[in-house]
């Protein structure tokens, strides 16, 4: 019977690479992966942007300008399980403002012209909203400003590379 050559060398690379801290040491990778992501999604939104009465919107297909920190704020990476992490983006309006679409606004918001020639919205529980016109049902169409893909596509080689050291790391028997 012929012997094989590094079968046992072989036997502990697998058992290594299918070892509860294997799964410990890849999850970490891919959670700095996702924090990546997360940290260059949050960047995307935030550099350059102005929030309050200076604020100005994004042209469309670039990210986000950030006004009241609600978007960046609500992006979050989470380890869901071994080897499995997803990076999140949580806010109200995270899809809408990452892929476009349309909104149908049934109308009925108080509102009033402002100084600068521009609408300001009333919320019902303000007093004045009893005496101000009311918008008439209308439909919003927002172009997409993706902030997420494009973190994703940055990371994709950068985050595969990272996993590929941490998977050598394991074979080698390294620490």
């Amino acid at each position: 019977m012929a012997r094989i050559r590094g079968a046992k060398e072989h036997a502990a690379r697998l058992r290594r690479l299918t070892s509860p801290e294997a799964a410990n040491v890849l999850t970490q990778a891919l959670f700095t992966v996702g924090q990546n992501v997360q940290t260059d999604a949050q960047t995307s939104i935030t550099t350059g942007a102005v929030s309050g009465n200076s604020h100005k919107p994004s042209a469309p297909g670039t990210p986000p300008n950030n006004d009241s920190g609600t978007l960046a704020n609500n992006i979050e990476t989470i380890i869901a399980g071994p080897l499995h992490v997803q990076v999140t983006s949580n806010a109200p309006y995270a899809a809408i403002q990452e892929f476009g679409g349309t909104i149908n606004h049934p109308g009925g918001t108080a509102y009033f012209i402002g100084d600068g020639g521009l609408a300001v919205f009333v919320p019902d529980s303000s007093i004045l909203s009893t005496y101000l016109p009311r918008t008439k049902p209308h439909t919003i169409t927002l172009p997409e400003r993706p902030y997420m893909r494009p973190a994703v596509a940055k990371n994709r080689k950068p985050g595969i590379e990272l996993v590929r050291k941490a998977v050598n790391k394991l074979l080698s028997g390294t620490k």
